[in-house]
Protein backbone atom coordinates (compact mmCIF):
# COMPACT_ATOMS: atom_id res chain seq x y z
CA UNK A 1 0.00 0.00 0.00
CA UNK A 2 1.21 3.47 -1.10
CA UNK A 3 1.09 6.02 2.35
CA UNK A 4 0.82 9.70 1.96
CA UNK A 5 4.43 10.22 3.20
CA UNK A 6 5.82 7.44 0.51
CA UNK A 7 4.12 9.44 -2.07
CA UNK A 8 5.50 12.38 -1.28
CA UNK A 9 8.60 11.26 -1.11
CA UNK A 10 8.30 9.56 -4.73
CA UNK A 11 6.80 13.14 -6.31
CA UNK A 12 9.61 14.80 -4.80
CA UNK A 13 12.30 12.70 -6.25
CA UNK A 14 10.53 13.33 -9.78
CA UNK A 15 10.99 17.18 -9.17
CA UNK A 16 14.29 17.10 -8.35
CA UNK A 17 15.23 14.70 -11.38
CA UNK A 18 12.85 17.52 -13.76
CA UNK A 19 14.76 19.94 -12.33
CA UNK A 20 18.15 18.33 -12.76
CA UNK A 21 17.45 17.60 -15.74
CA UNK A 22 16.42 20.87 -17.28
CA UNK A 23 19.45 22.74 -15.79
CA UNK A 24 21.51 19.85 -17.30
CA UNK A 25 19.53 20.80 -20.48
CA UNK A 26 20.37 24.19 -20.31
CA UNK A 27 23.98 24.02 -19.72
CA UNK A 28 24.70 21.77 -22.27
CA UNK A 29 25.53 18.94 -20.12
CA UNK A 30 22.91 16.70 -22.52
CA UNK A 31 23.34 17.60 -25.95
CA UNK A 32 20.16 18.54 -28.32
CA UNK A 33 19.49 16.38 -30.71
CA UNK A 34 20.98 13.40 -29.05
CA UNK A 35 19.15 10.56 -28.06
CA UNK A 36 19.03 9.61 -24.53
CA UNK A 37 17.46 6.54 -22.81
CA UNK A 38 15.78 6.17 -19.53
CA UNK A 39 18.56 3.96 -18.42
CA UNK A 40 21.62 6.08 -18.80
CA UNK A 41 19.86 9.05 -17.39
CA UNK A 42 19.09 6.87 -13.83
CA UNK A 43 22.44 5.84 -14.22
CA UNK A 44 23.84 9.46 -15.02
CA UNK A 45 21.77 10.75 -11.99
CA UNK A 46 22.08 8.04 -9.13
CA UNK A 47 18.33 7.50 -9.26
CA UNK A 48 16.06 5.18 -9.63
CA UNK A 49 14.11 4.27 -13.20
CA UNK A 50 10.98 5.55 -11.72
CA UNK A 51 10.95 9.32 -11.06
CA UNK A 52 13.09 9.16 -14.10
CA UNK A 53 10.50 8.28 -16.03
CA UNK A 54 8.27 10.59 -14.54
CA UNK A 55 10.60 13.40 -15.25
CA UNK A 56 10.87 12.62 -18.21
CA UNK A 57 7.41 12.31 -18.94
CA UNK A 58 7.03 15.85 -17.55
CA UNK A 59 9.23 17.47 -20.02
CA UNK A 60 8.05 15.88 -22.65
CA UNK A 61 5.06 17.49 -21.85
CA UNK A 62 6.63 20.75 -21.10
CA UNK A 63 8.31 20.33 -24.72
CA UNK A 64 11.43 20.03 -23.53
CA UNK A 65 11.64 16.45 -25.29
CA UNK A 66 10.54 14.28 -28.16
CA UNK A 67 9.66 10.41 -27.65
CA UNK A 68 11.14 8.28 -30.02
CA UNK A 69 8.94 5.41 -31.74
CA UNK A 70 11.64 3.32 -31.17
CA UNK A 71 12.60 4.32 -27.73
CA UNK A 72 14.68 6.82 -25.73
CA UNK A 73 14.09 10.67 -26.00
CA UNK A 74 15.71 13.34 -27.63
CA UNK A 75 16.30 17.01 -26.11
CA UNK A 76 14.62 19.79 -28.93
CA UNK A 77 17.07 22.40 -30.12
CA UNK A 78 15.84 25.42 -27.91
CA UNK A 79 17.12 29.07 -28.93
CA UNK A 80 18.19 31.38 -25.63
CA UNK A 81 15.89 33.94 -27.38
CA UNK A 82 12.89 31.64 -28.01
CA UNK A 83 12.71 30.47 -24.54
CA UNK A 84 13.16 34.65 -22.97
CA UNK A 85 10.41 34.61 -25.13
CA UNK A 86 8.22 32.33 -23.92
CA UNK A 87 9.16 33.88 -20.46
CA UNK A 88 7.96 37.21 -21.71
CA UNK A 89 4.91 35.74 -22.66
CA UNK A 90 4.22 34.14 -19.80
CA UNK A 91 4.71 37.80 -17.89
CA UNK A 92 2.71 39.48 -20.16
CA UNK A 93 -0.31 37.08 -19.78
CA UNK A 94 0.00 36.74 -15.57
CA UNK A 95 0.13 40.16 -15.55
CA UNK A 96 -2.77 40.89 -17.26
CA UNK A 97 -4.68 38.50 -14.67
CA UNK A 98 -2.97 40.45 -11.61
CA UNK A 99 -4.28 43.96 -12.96
CA UNK A 100 -7.95 42.51 -13.91
CA UNK A 101 -8.11 41.10 -10.40
CA UNK A 102 -7.10 44.06 -8.96
CA UNK A 103 -9.09 46.18 -10.61
CA UNK A 104 -12.70 43.76 -10.54
CA UNK A 105 -11.72 42.79 -7.31
CA UNK A 106 -10.08 39.28 -5.74
CA UNK A 107 -12.91 36.79 -4.43
CA UNK A 108 -12.12 36.62 -0.97
CA UNK A 109 -10.96 33.04 -0.65
CA UNK A 110 -8.92 33.03 -3.30
CA UNK A 111 -7.15 36.25 -2.17
CA UNK A 112 -6.72 34.17 1.21
CA UNK A 113 -5.29 31.45 -0.71
CA UNK A 114 -2.57 33.66 -2.20
CA UNK A 115 -1.80 34.83 1.32
CA UNK A 116 -1.64 31.89 2.58
CA UNK A 117 0.78 30.15 0.29
CA UNK A 118 2.72 33.35 0.24
CA UNK A 119 2.85 33.25 4.04
CA UNK A 120 3.99 29.55 3.47
CA UNK A 121 7.14 30.70 0.80
CA UNK A 122 8.25 33.16 3.00
CA UNK A 123 8.74 30.53 6.28
CA UNK A 124 10.29 28.17 3.65
CA UNK A 125 13.28 30.75 2.39
CA UNK A 126 13.45 32.64 5.65
CA UNK A 127 14.09 28.89 7.24
CA UNK A 128 18.43 28.99 8.47
CA UNK A 129 18.03 25.70 7.01
CA UNK A 130 17.26 26.35 3.60
CA UNK A 131 19.36 24.54 0.74
CA UNK A 132 18.60 23.20 -2.86
CA UNK A 133 17.55 19.98 -1.44
CA UNK A 134 14.11 22.58 -0.05
CA UNK A 135 13.69 23.39 -3.85
CA UNK A 136 10.98 20.86 -4.67
CA UNK A 137 9.07 22.06 -2.05
CA UNK A 138 9.66 25.66 -3.07
CA UNK A 139 8.44 24.68 -6.73
CA UNK A 140 5.30 22.90 -5.77
CA UNK A 141 4.13 26.30 -3.22
CA UNK A 142 4.99 28.35 -6.34
CA UNK A 143 3.21 26.68 -8.73
CA UNK A 144 -0.13 27.01 -6.64
CA UNK A 145 0.07 30.72 -6.23
CA UNK A 146 0.57 31.27 -10.05
CA UNK A 147 -2.13 28.79 -10.31
CA UNK A 148 -4.27 29.87 -8.08
CA UNK A 149 -3.70 33.44 -9.19
CA UNK A 150 -4.30 32.75 -12.52
CA UNK A 151 -7.63 30.71 -11.51
CA UNK A 152 -9.27 33.67 -9.51
CA UNK A 153 -10.09 35.65 -12.46
CA UNK A 154 -12.58 32.82 -13.44
CA UNK A 155 -11.69 33.92 -17.47
CA UNK A 156 -11.67 30.97 -19.42
CA UNK A 157 -9.71 32.70 -21.93
CA UNK A 158 -6.95 33.66 -20.14
CA UNK A 159 -7.01 29.92 -18.08
CA UNK A 160 -6.61 28.69 -21.45
CA UNK A 161 -4.13 30.99 -23.13
CA UNK A 162 -1.77 30.82 -19.16
CA UNK A 163 -2.14 26.69 -19.43
CA UNK A 164 -1.07 26.84 -23.36
CA UNK A 165 1.93 29.43 -22.90
CA UNK A 166 3.17 26.95 -19.78
CA UNK A 167 3.60 24.48 -21.85
CA UNK A 168 6.38 25.69 -23.93
CA UNK A 169 9.59 24.65 -22.76
CA UNK A 170 10.63 26.68 -19.79
CA UNK A 171 7.56 29.35 -19.60
CA UNK A 172 6.30 27.71 -16.44
CA UNK A 173 6.71 29.95 -13.51
CA UNK A 174 8.97 27.25 -11.80
CA UNK A 175 10.65 25.50 -14.57
CA UNK A 176 14.21 27.51 -14.01
CA UNK A 177 14.03 26.97 -9.99
CA UNK A 178 16.55 24.75 -10.08
CA UNK A 179 19.51 26.43 -11.92
CA UNK A 180 21.49 28.14 -9.30
CA UNK A 181 25.14 26.99 -7.92
CA UNK A 182 24.56 27.12 -4.57
CA UNK A 183 22.55 27.11 -1.74
CA UNK A 184 23.04 31.03 -1.53
CA UNK A 185 22.47 32.07 -4.93
CA UNK A 186 19.06 30.34 -4.90
CA UNK A 187 17.92 31.39 -1.91
CA UNK A 188 18.92 35.08 -2.27
CA UNK A 189 17.17 34.84 -6.07
CA UNK A 190 14.07 33.60 -4.82
CA UNK A 191 13.46 36.03 -2.21
CA UNK A 192 13.51 38.68 -4.71
CA UNK A 193 10.85 36.78 -5.79
CA UNK A 194 8.84 36.05 -2.85
CA UNK A 195 8.69 39.84 -2.48
CA UNK A 196 7.20 40.24 -5.88
CA UNK A 197 4.27 37.89 -4.64
CA UNK A 198 4.16 39.79 -1.39
CA UNK A 199 3.37 43.37 -3.33
CA UNK A 200 1.13 42.01 -6.11
CA UNK A 201 -1.00 40.31 -3.46
CA UNK A 202 -1.32 43.86 -1.40
CA UNK A 203 -1.84 45.94 -4.97
CA UNK A 204 -4.35 43.54 -5.38
CA UNK A 205 -6.21 44.27 -2.19
CA UNK A 206 -5.22 47.73 -2.78
CA UNK A 207 -7.10 47.87 -6.33
CA UNK A 208 -3.65 49.06 -7.88
CA UNK A 209 -4.37 47.54 -11.18
CA UNK A 210 -1.53 48.79 -13.13
CA UNK A 211 1.25 48.35 -10.27
CA UNK A 212 -0.03 44.58 -9.50
CA UNK A 213 0.54 44.11 -13.81
CA UNK A 214 4.00 45.41 -13.51
CA UNK A 215 5.16 43.76 -10.67
CA UNK A 216 4.21 40.18 -12.51
CA UNK A 217 5.69 41.18 -15.41
CA UNK A 218 9.13 42.11 -13.68
CA UNK A 219 8.84 39.15 -11.81
CA UNK A 220 8.99 36.83 -15.12
CA UNK A 221 12.09 38.87 -15.97
CA UNK A 222 13.60 37.08 -13.09
CA UNK A 223 13.13 33.84 -14.97
CA UNK A 224 14.94 35.35 -17.83
CA UNK A 225 17.63 36.53 -15.76
CA UNK A 226 18.74 33.33 -14.53
CA UNK A 227 17.72 31.95 -17.76
CA UNK A 228 20.70 33.92 -19.18
CA UNK A 229 22.86 33.85 -15.95
CA UNK A 230 22.21 29.79 -17.05
CA UNK A 231 23.68 30.35 -20.96
CA UNK A 232 26.46 32.30 -19.99
CA UNK A 233 27.89 29.72 -17.23
CA UNK A 234 27.94 27.14 -19.64
CA UNK A 235 29.69 29.53 -22.65
CA UNK A 236 32.19 29.95 -19.62
CA UNK A 237 32.54 26.34 -19.48
CA UNK A 238 33.15 25.91 -23.40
Amino acid sequence: MVTEDSARIGQSQTVRAAMTLRDMIIDGRLAPETRYTETQLAELLSMSRTPIRAALQRLTDEGLLLAMPAGGYVIRLLLPSEISETIELRGVLEGLCARLLAERGCPGPALDELSALSAQIEALLNDDGFTRADLPTYERLNGRLHQTLVAATESTLLIQELARANNRPFASASSLVGMYENDRAARQHLLIGQDHHRIVIEAIRSRQGARAEAIMREHARLSQRNLMRAVESSRSLE
